[in-house]
């Protein structure tokens, strides 16, 4: 059976829920991403046939390797919608027990799983009959609330059940975002078991990717924030690895990759809708820039895609401000 690279030199792409389509995911890959989840995709959307549901699942042949994350807390909707997606090609697949938000937490899934470990199992071993072992990974959480970590035993079970790998965000269901990620959770993980451990929370910068897999030991790490404020974040994090340091950023290469992602975006989905979605995004990577107000205020004022090739190149003639850390 064919292997997914889970080391030190794999960066993975995290599924972001709203951001990683088709064509962010190339982008990524563009930089030295190595493997990439789709965003969450409903097991009932899948069952019932949703279209906005299969439109998540848009690919293209080098859009691999490709994990496709669900998400639903229902076992049986599991054993049912999951031989479709292995017919439409699909072959990797993660099952997402760490989002906390309540769309999410009212079907019974994400994060909720984790105040359940037996029906999380139970949906991971449908997911296992019908996916093969080594071929379903499940990202969790430390435990749902503050202080009732389950994460080790919850992981042990489903290392049992044949899971290839487990991604783990070191923090509590009902913290979110909040707080600090506490990556020496993932040393103990990795600790307890013999299959891949994946680490995600607060890796913000390529140097954040670095210093998580030394100071755990864990085997691979997943940029989710730090790839929306710069997908380059893949390119950084191998010249880390390779040589000690990373590039320093230019308006030239900020400017590059927002021309990159329009290009990549109108040839994989030349839609208004597209547009205005990359649009929406661009000036997140203006971060950094001098007189950063007026550039986000350029970017969203474009009316076509032609408008926002402009855009793009004229940031390569701005200037980094490096007391510019966030607006």
């Amino acid at each position: 059976m064919n292997t997914l690279p889970i080391n030190s030199r794999s960066p993975w792409l995290a599924p972001l829920a709203g951001y990683s389509d088709l064509p962010f995911r190339m982008l990524c890959r563009k930089k030295g991403c190595t493997v990439a989840c789709t965003e969450m995709v409903s097991i009932k959307g899948l069952k019932y046939g949703g279209k906005n549901t299969f439109e998540l699942l848009a690919t293209h042949p080098d859009d691999t390797p490709l994990v496709v994350q669900v998400f639903g807390g229902e076992p049986d909707d599991f054993a049912e919608a999951m031989p479709g997606l292995l017919e439409q090609g699909f072959t990797w697949f993660d099952l997402n027990c760490g989002c906390s938000v309540k769309k999410v937490l009212k079907t019974g899934g994400g994060s909720g799983l984790m105040l359940d470990p037996d029906r999380l199992v139970d949906i991971a071993r449908n997911m296992i009959k019908v996916a093969g072992a080594g071929r379903v990974g499940i990202k969790i959480r430390l435990g749902f609330n503050f202080g009732e970590d389950n994460y080790i035993e919850v992981a042990k079970r489903l290392q049992d059940e044949g899971a290839g790998w487990i991604t783990l965000h070191p923090r509590y269901a009902k913290q979110m975002f909040s707080g600090s990620a506490d990556w020496s959770k993932l040393a103990l993980l990795k600790e307890a078991l013999d299959i891949p451990v994946i680490g995600s929370g607060d890796l913000f910068t390529a140097q954040d990717g670095v210093d998580c897999i030394e100071q755990t030991g864990i085997d691979s790490i997943m940029f989710a924030r730090g790839a929306l404020y710069d997908p380059a974040i893949f390119a950084h994090y191998h010249e880390i690895m390779d040589t000690g340091r990373a590039s320093p950023a230019s308006p030239a290469a900020l400017g590059g990759l927002m021309r990159e992602h329009i290009e990549i975006t109108r040839e994989f989905c030349d839609s208004q809708r597209s547009f205005r979605k990359v649009r929406s995004i661009l000036p997140r990577y203006a971060k950094g820039l001098d007189g950063i107000r007026a550039i986000r205020g350029r970017l969203t004022r474009c009316e076509n895609w032609e408008q926002l090739l402009e855009a793009a190149d004229e940031v390569t003639d701005l200037i980094i401000d490096p007391s510019v850390t966030s607006e």
